[in-house]
């Protein structure tokens, strides 16, 4: 068995925990959009045509802001299309996923869908085809409160407040090649900072997000975004940041390291960032947007299957097993390790689509593995992240060298008092005895504790079995005079809640 040790103390905090670092994203693309946040037809659908079964499912998982329209197909998106009488929207060609687009999901259903479901709208613009003019144009739509053409035209199509939108991202991975308006470092900085600007004219009080890298494996990593920066550091909040992690053709031990890669990213991306307002000579310091990472079976995607033009054809609906849910839950450890610069995350996608929820058209919707990490964070995550340094042996993982075989992080809410302990064992093989040290918290207790695993880590769950990996109660932890101990199974994530004596804690579905 392989022991851990770790000490919980409030002294010791990494920053605020930001409820944006528990966001997810939809895009017009495959089947997230249409028959899984959108399909009037089916028999829980509510009058404005959303899948009633979809909005109970994404309350419970819990995102708080939700980004929106792309991804590649913002490059290409016409926003005008998707607002006004349905009957009379355009049909037009996709060219991101080579499919048709009915626009009858546009804008203003979005931020509705949004309101049902309890989270933030985060909008896209167009800087792949379009510009500053469109930009402007869908900022003064969404946001201006009438006596305009564009917020008259909103009052018009239903929408009498504004929706007061205040993220917005300048663009989508116009580093890669495959971005429809693909554009050199230079030409994006400086598109960039003129669209920032001219928005802020607009509602000075948006929040702004440049794009960064597609991912860390771009040739042009770090240099993408110091140049980037070096033209529109002092006009946006947050830099992006993508990353995917496919566990094609990895061990299963290499796979549970994709947390180690993150890790690396974010400071990367950071240390960048701070070195370009350096330069500049700025006080002001950004933060990071993670506003795409998942674990994709990117080798797996046939992408000569988009032949035909056809309207929301399946497109990498992958199905979770256990080890994708571990490392999805180590991805979640690693954001909130760096909750002092990482102030918006989103998981890509929400519905069908690399997604925690999966659906038959006009049949069931069911929560993937990878839903319930992401649901017990962001309902327990709460106050301040806690630097809680685990001393564990550590195992060679090819592509990222010694990776211990515990990730963890804690989470302390000093209004309540409650402590949230995350924890992954990565061994594929033995459990792991975990000693965490509480003397800072001699008044608490014990309130719940919940592994995921299965004996077969390739355990999914499906429309037939839909519970077959599911988080359940952890009966070998234990506190005992300051002392939490606990037996963590391999490949396993694992939650555990303290709380004081004098504020009971109720144990949450």
């Amino acid at each position: 068995m392989i022991s851990a040790n770790l000490t919980i103390d409030p002294a010791f905090r990494v920053g605020a925990v930001d409820r944006r670092l528990f966001g997810s994203f939809a895009e017009h693309m495959g089947r997230c959009v249409y028959t899984g946040l959108y399909e009037p037809e089916h028999p829980t659908a509510t009058g404005d045509g959303f899948r009633g079964d979809v909005l109970d499912l994404v309350r419970e998982l819990g995102p708080t802001i939700v980004r929106y329209p792309g991804g590649n197909f913002v490059s290409g998106y016409r926003w005008e299309d998707g607002v006004g009488q349905l009957d009379e929207r355009p049909r037009r060609l996709d060219l991101a996923w080579r499919s048709l687009e009915s626009n009858q999901f546009g804008v203003d259903e979005f931020v509705t869908w949004c309101e049902q479901a309890r989270v933030e709208p985060m909008m896209a613009v167009n800087l792949g085809t379009r510009g500053v003019a469109d930009a402007v144009d869908l900022l003064e739509y969404c946001n201006h409160p009438e006596g305009t053409q564009l917020s008259d035209l909103r009052r018009a199509n239903g929408a009498k407040e504004p929706h007061d939108i205040r993220v917005w991202c300048l663009g989508n991975e116009l580093d890669g090649p495959w971005q429809i308006g693909h554009k050199t470092a230079f030409e994006y900085g400086r598109l960039a900072a003129e669209t920032a600007r001219a928005m802020r004219k607009v509602d000075p009080g948006v929040e702004l997000v440049a794009c960064g890298s597609s991912n860390t494996g771009m040739p042009t990593f770090a240099t993408w975004e110091s140049t980037v920066l070096q033209e529109c550091y002092d006009a946006v909040d947050y830099v992006s940041l993508h990353n995917y992690y496919d566990p094609v053709g990895k061990s299963v031990g290499d796979f549970l390291a994709s947390g180690v890669d993150l890790d690396r990213a974010i400071d990367a991306v950071v240390a960048t960032a701070d070195h370009v307002g350096a330069r500049l000579k700025s006080r002001r310091r950004l933060q990071v947007s993670v506003d795409e990472w998942n674990v994709w079976y990117v080798s797996d995607w046939d992408e000569q299957a988009m032949v035909d033009w056809v309207e929301a054809r399946p497109l990498i609906e992958d199905t979770y097993d256990v080890a994708d849910a571990a490392v999805v839950g180590s991805l979640l450890i690693s954001l909130l390790r760096h909750a002092d610069r990482v102030g918006i995350a989103c998981q890509a996608q929400l519905v069908n689509v690399i997604a925690p929820i999966r659906t038959e058209t006009g049949g069931p919707a069911w929560r993937q593995t990878i839903f319930h990490p992401f649901a017990q964070a962001a309902a327990l995550a709460r106050g301040e992240v806690l630097r809680v340094e685990p001393r564990v042996a550590c195992y060679d993982a090819t592509d990222h060298g010694e990776v211990p075989y515990l990730d963890a992080t804690a989470t302390y809410d000093e209004e309540s008092g409650a402590v949230t302990l995350l924890a992954v064992n990565r061994s594929t093989d033995q459990d792991l005895e975990l000693s965490a040290e509480l003397r800072a918290f001699p008044d608490h207790r014990l309130v719940g504790a919940t592994t995921l695993a299965a004996p077969d880590v390739r355990t999914t769950n499906s429309a037939a079995h839909p519970d077959a990996v599911t988080p359940v109660p952890n009966h070998r932890v234990t506190l005992s005079d300051g002392w939490l101990r606990a037996i963590l199974p391999p490949v396993s994530w694992n939650v555990i809640r303290l709380a004081p004596d004098t504020n009971p804690a109720t144990t949450p579905s």
